[in-house]
């Protein structure tokens, strides 16, 4: 494991890669730098650090997109694999494998330093000088309701008893130069741990941590526990504690290489500010705003020539995709094994916005558990349909493992081919759990309250078949005799291709 320390070790390593692209060109934050960010997904590009922005020329503030998108390098999944300490070379299962892994070890707590050690310390904004739009954040998109300053930071908060502090990514949009308007969804768990607050009847202390080290947004977007701290777990998975240094104003701690920190709390919810529209990873353009929760700013501490990363969310494939697939398969990974099921690996496919996750099954599932596939199917729905993971798994496809599940045309050809049309043959209908709101095809009463039906579609055949006569796959690999395969891969260049 490399442990990236912080974003701009991260943007260093990506363009050793061949994967960042300096924009010097002057471009406007308003719109501009959003298109441009959203073209970069579309051709996959390199990541895009913007230097010269319309209005903040010489400020030395620039904006990096794309931090988690697919790679150019060669390497589709290189942003990712850094971010976690993996090879640029590492594999969707490799990933998933390494993180599901650190599920089960213990976590290792962050390492508060010094505050004159601590980056995110070099310039402090208090009182009558706090100014959020010193910063050059963008207006994404073309209908969006402001300037949304986070987009891939992380919001950090803990329970009124100091128990549980969760570090997650929630939208928060620009209101005035010291209030940002926030969507907090009661079922995540910023929600939860607002709510308690709110019994208490006192503000939610909060820090926003933007340009944090390039694990940390991975680690928010996965579903771990309630009660688990992220920064923890992060610190399993590197075998070492991040690096935090207390804040200014709130009794939190912060990532000490933030490039931003912004500090207040949430004030209670009979104060609102609107927020919105904003386009989201489910690919549709947002239409509605609405009165969403407001935070206070009590103090900003960034770096010198601070960079922001920006994420303009939309269709496939972006970093609602690529962090939410990517950490979602490994927890539900996890979880499945520990309930003692077959269970090979597991993805999210991208290119399906996160409502299509797809479980790969030992082929010899049925032959060391006796089941049926419809009481596998079950066991599966048991461990998936509560809780946390629940919210990203509406469509679950089930295949045996000779499919490599992270590539969608294998996905697709196994799901035409193998699942039955009837109900209770191919289809599993299971009754409505916690689901995420945003879903276009959601009635209003059940994106009103989170929860909504789920299916698995059953594309397994090894209860089908006897062993010996279960159909294989006719490929290259299957289909030809071994000495026949090394000679035409000798051969390729003869033939002239």
């Amino acid at each position: 494991m490399r442990h990236l320390r912080s974003l701009r070790e991260f943007i260093d390593e990506l363009e050793r890669i061949g994967d960042l692209h300096v924009v010097d060109k002057e471009v406007d934050w308003n719109l501009e730098v959003g298109a441009v960010i959203r073209r970069c997904y579309d051709v996959q590009a390199p990541a895009p650090l913007f230097t010269n922005l319309t209005d903040y020329g010489d400020s030395g503030f620039r904006l990096f997109g794309a931090p988690g998108a697919l790679s150019a390098s060669g390497h589709p999944l290189a942003r990712i694999a850094l971010a976690i300490g993996l090879n640029a070379a590492a594999s969707g299962q490799e990933i998933v494998e390494a993180l599901a892994a650190a599920r089960s070890k213990p976590g290792i707590a962050p390492v508060v330093v010094e505050r004159d050690a601590a980056p995110c310390k070099q310039n402090v904004m208090l009182g009558e000088d706090i100014n959020v739009l010193k910063f050059p954040t963008p207006l994404i998109h073309g209908n969006d309701g402001g300037r949304y300053i986070q987009t891939y930071g992380m919001n950090i908060a803990k329970t009124p008893d100091g128990a549980w502090t969760n570090w997650s990514i929630n939208r928060m949009m620009i209101h005035d130069r010291s209030t940002l308007a926030c969507l907090i969804p009661a079922p995540q768990h910023l929600g939860v741990i607002r709510q308690q607050w709110i019994e208490r009847g006192e503000p939610m202390p909060i820090a926003l941590a933007i340009g944090v080290e390039p694990g940390l947004p991975w680690v928010g977007g996965m579903p771990i526990p309630e009660g688990a701290d992220e920064s923890h777990y992060l610190g399993a998975l590197f075998g070492e504690g991040i690096e935090v240094v207390p804040a200014e104003t709130v009794d939190l701690v912060v990532p000490a290489t933030a490039e931003i920190v912004i500090e207040g709390h949430i004030a209670l919810p009979d104060e609102t500010v609107m927020e919105g529209p904003f386009n989201e990873f489910p690919g549709y353009n947002a239409t509605e705003a609405g009165p969403k929760a407001v935070f206070h700013i009590s103090a900003i501490t960034y770096r010198d020539g601070a960079i922001q990363p920006v994420v303009a969310a939309g269709p496939p494939v972006e970093e609602d995709h690529t962090i939410i697939g990517t950490t979602s398969a490994a927890e539900i990974l996890y979880l499945l094994r520990e309930a003692g099921l077959p269970i090979a690996s597991a993805w999210y496919n991208f290119e399906a916005a996160v409502h299509w996750l797809t479980l790969a099954v030992r082929q010899d599932w049925h032959d060391t558990t006796g089941l049926g596939s419809h009481e596998l199917v079950d066991k599966i729905a048991e461990v998936i349909f509560h809780g946390k993971p629940s919210v990203n798994a509406p469509k679950i496809l089930l295949v045996e493992d000779d499919v490599d599940i992270t590539d969608l045309a294998q996905v697709v050809w196994a799901f035409a081919t193998r699942s039955h049309p009837d109900v209770g043959r191919g289809a599993f209908h299971y009754p409505p759990a916690v689901s995420d709101q945003l879903a276009v095809y959601l009635s209003p009463e059940e994106a009103h309250t989170f929860s909504a039906g789920k299916v698995v579609y059953n594309c397994l055949l090894a209860d089908l078949y006897p062993r010996g006569r279960r159909p294989v796959k006719g490929s290259f690999e299957n289909g030809w005799p071994a000495e026949i395969q090394e000679r035409v891969l000798k051969n390729w260049t003869e033939y002239g291709f």
